[in-house]
Parts: C-alpha cells; structure tokens; sequence
C-alpha cells in the first residue's frame, strides 16, 4: 500500500511525539477537545519579533491527533506567527499523508484548531 511509509511516520510521531510538554510563561495559550472521541490537546508557544521560536503541546488522544499535532509542532517553529495563522485543514492532510474521515479529519486538526483559537488565526 502507497500509505505505509506515511503510516509508519504517524505511528513514529505518535509513540515519540516532537515538542511534548509546556513552556513556562508561553506568550499565546491554548486548549482544545475533541470529545467524540476523547483527544485533549494545550499548546504553548514563544513568539519572538514575530517569529515562533519554542512551541510545545501536552494531551493526549488518538495517534491521528498525537501525530498530527507533534508535526505540527516541527512545522510552526521558525515560522513567522502572520503566516503560521493561516495554516489550513489542507496543509494538516498534507502533511500527513493518509485519506481522512470527517470524523479522522476533526482528530487531525484539533491542534491546529487549538494554535489558531490561542493565536487569533483562522478558525
């Protein structure tokens, strides 16, 4: 199957998730659910002159929403915060690689959800 490489990715993202934890005094917060089915995610970010320099996440949830997000996380850090907020669904689905339900695409874009809501980007 052409996915499995991406699967494996996911899988990877999800038992060592990148930027796990909380930052101390992070200048944006945010917090978000998903209680279909349970994943629970809070970002912490850095912003420097207008570049993310640090971002973190901690919850917990399904792989999708775990790996999603640690990607996430890689992608946001050096990114100026006026283009960071307009991340989409489509550059989460991009990056993970996989075909996604509506339900599977929820879990996908909590965090981004969850930094756009604490960031004041797109909703």
């Amino acid at each position: 199957m052409a996915y499995d490489i991406y699967q494996e990715e996911i899988l990877e993202h999800y038992k060592k998730p990148h930027n796990k934890g909380s930052i101390d005094h992070p200048d944006l917060f945010g917090h978000g659910n998903n209680p279909v089915c349970g994943d629970d995610i809070s970002i912490y970010v850095k912003v420097e002159d207008g570049v993310i320099t640090d971002v973190r996440f901690d919850g917990r949830g399904c792989a999708i929403s775990q790996a999603s997000v640690s990607m996430l996380t890689d992608r946001l850090k050096g990114m100026r915060l006026s283009e960071a907020r307009k991340l989409d669904a489509d550059e989460i689905k991009e990056m993970l690689h996989i075909p996604l339900s509506a339900v599977r695409l929820k879990c996908a874009t909590l965090g981004l959800k969850v930094f756009q809501e604490a960031s004041g980007g797109l909703s």
